[in-house]
Formats: C-alpha cells, sequence, structure tokens
C-alpha cells in the first residue's frame, strides 16, 4: 500500500446505529483520499460476548453490507472479516508475551465490568472470560499486523491504540528492529459523545440506539422515543440543551441546523416538529444506501464472495510479515 495506512474495525455484536455510523464508519470512509483504508470485521472480538452461532452470522452480514452500503469499494484497500487472517491470531499470542499483565488490569473494558460487579456485590471477575481480560493483545495485532499508521477512534477507545503503541515499541527496542509501525489515535472531536434515545452516550448495551437502516415507519417510531422536556410548543426554546437537536446537528449542514436552532429559539415549534425534522434529515442520507443494505442482505453469498477476495488480499500481506516476526523472535 503506498500511502499511510489507516485501519477500522467494527464488532458484529448488533446491527449498527448512528453512533457506529458518526463515530467510526464514516470518519473511516472520509480517509480514503489521503491513506490507503483498511476495514475489518471484528468477529472473534465479539465471541467475548456474542455465543450464538445464527445471531453472530446475521451481525456479520449486517456489518458487511454497512459497510459497502454507504460506500466502501472493496477493490480499494482492504476489507476482511478477522477471523478469515489466521495470522492475526498467531501475532496475538506473540504479543500478549510481551505484555505486562498490569496493562490487562488498566484496559477499560476490563475495569468496568470489575467495577459493575463490586457495586452489585458479586464477585469482580463474575462474567469475565479470558476473551474480555485479553482483548487488548487481539486488537493489538489487528492494528499492528497492517503497519497501521492511523486508527480513528471514539475517546473511550484511544486506550487501545496507546496499548499497541506501546507493546511495538517494547517490541522493538527488544530486537533492535522497526518491526512494527507506531501507531497513531486519531478521534473526531465533533462526535466525541453521540446521544441516544434518553441522552446517553448511544449504545447497544443502553438500548437506547437508532439503527442505520430503519424503515420510515420504525424510524419515526424510534425517533418519537427520544426523551425531551415538557416545555409548551409555544415557549421559546434552547437548542443545545435538546437531545434532538444534539443529533440533528451530527448530519445537517451549518446552515440548516442553524435555521432549525433559530426555529427553536422563536418558539412556536413543539418537540413533534423537531423530532420530524430529524426524521427528514435522516431519512434523505439514508434511503437510498437502505436499498442497497436490504439488496445485499438478500444476497449473502455475494457478501461471502466480497469478504474471502479480501481476506486473501489480506493475507498476502500477513504472511510474509508474520513469517518476518517469526525469523526476529527465532521461531523456525
Amino acid at each position: 500500500m503506498s500511502k499511510p495506512i489507516s485501519l477500522t474495525g467494527i464488532k458484529p455484536t448488533g446491527t449498527p446505529h448512528l453512533g457506529n455510523y458518526l463515530g467510526a464508519i464514516k470518519p473511516a470512509l472520509e480517509l480514503r483520499e489521503k491513506y490507503s483504508t483498511v476495514y475489518f470485521i471484528a468477529d472473534y472480538h465479539a465471541l467475548t460476548s456474542v455465543h450464538n452461532r445464527e445471531e453472530m452470522r446475521s451481525n456479520t452480514y449486517k456489518v458487511a453490507a454497512t459497510w459497502l452500503a454507504l460506500g466502501l469499494n472493496p477493490e480499494e484497500g482492504l476489507f476482511y472479516k478477522q477471523s478469515d487472517i489466521p495470522e492475526i491470531f498467531e501475532l496475538s499470542w506473540l504479543l500478549s508475551c510481551f505484555t505486562p499483565k498490569g496493562f490487562m488490569n488498566r484496559a477499560h473494558a476490563y475495569k468496568d465490568k470489575v467495577a459493575k460487579n463490586q457495586t452489585a456485590g458479586t464477585d469482580p471477575d463474575d462474567g469475565v472470560n479470558m476473551g474480555l481480560y485479553s482483548y487488548p493483545c487481539l486488537m493489538d495485532a489487528d492494528i499492528l499486523m497492517f503497519k497501521s499508521d492511523i486508527v480513528p477512534v471514539g475517546k473511550d477507545q484511544k486506550q487501545h491504540v496507546e496499548f499497541s503503541r506501546d507493546i511495538a515499541e517494547r517490541f522493538n527496542k527488544h530486537y533492535g528492529k522497526n518491526i512494527f509501525v507506531l501507531p497513531e489515535a486519531v478521534m473526531q472531536a465533533d462526535t466525541d459523545i453521540i446521544p441516544g434515545l434518553d441522552g446517553r452516550k448511544m449504545s447497544k448495551s443502553y438500548g437506547n440506539t437508532i439503527e442505520i437502516f430503519l424503515e420510515p415507519k420504525e424510524l419515526k417510531n424510534k425517533i418519537g422515543k427520544i426523551v425531551t422536556n415538557s416545555q409548551p410548543i409555544e415557549e421559546p426554546k434552547e437548542p443545545e440543551k435538546c437531545n434532538v437537536f444534539a443529533l440533528y446537528k451530527l448530519f445537517a449542514s451549518e446552515e440548516r441546523a442553524d435555521a432549525l436552532a433559530a426555529r427553536y429559539r422563536a418558539g412556536g415549534m413543539g418537540w413533534g416538529h423537531a423530532k420530524d425534522a430529524l426524521r427528514e434529515l435522516l431519512e434523505e442520507r439514508f434511503a437510498k444506501p437502505r436499498e442497497q443494505y436490504k439488496a445485499l442482505l438478500a444476497d449473502t453469498a455475494q457478501i461471502d464472495k466480497i469478504l474471502a477476495h479480501g481476506a486473501e488480499k489480506a493475507r498476502t500481506i500477513a504472511k510474509p510479515f508474520m513469517q518476518e516476526i517469526r525469523d526476529t523472535v527465532g521461531v523456525v
């Protein structure tokens, strides 16, 4: 790949939602002009929580179809399933042998789980499998295998890139060779926190998501659930304190967002009007991709073919690099 490399992965743990789009998919696709892109479906990461075969398969197709419908060109860069690249898992074990246990103790996902258990009065490690605990080692392998220069992430994911950088630096210093590229985290300041239906961060774990490709009626119903206050229609409203407007301005042009904000402040606009404006905006953005998404899910053999081709391309890079790493550590 001739340009600097950008890498983005999404776990197939559910139907992709607007938080996924704004926080990962959109910024990753926008990097195509300046970077060689690597996009992957992190299905083995999803195994930390998804243990149902059909759910895993369905979610994997949904994630693949979402990327493709939103404009990913599989002929540009790499697009593959994590599980199709065995070299990643070999590298994960190798990197784990250079990773201090203290790193794993400080990993956000593990710490959050322990904190919840302590609050509930249960054993600190209740429900913690080794996949969750050693999650950062596999993520390090995802990032370092393809010599990623940048990794677009949300603020809560920055730690993973910092871990990868630290371990790469340790390895390079130990063997006196610049085997691994030191990755940089790139964060989107304007989408740091994408509000869900209840105003908290949009997350499947909170059950407050708006899925990307909802049909019009479903979209209207979902947006209708966004939490607002009890101000009457005639009263002027402050847009910056409204969950509906917080989402609206993430999709609208500056001019369009300013126009809606003026309507808020003028009075005479109810929350139903604001929700209708958001629904219309999202329908404009996603109606056409929704049809492509549905067509792809109706032909999963096509998705399989695209992902298989992507894995073949990815392994032409991964296999020789893994051999170089094996030679470096003395595994023959």
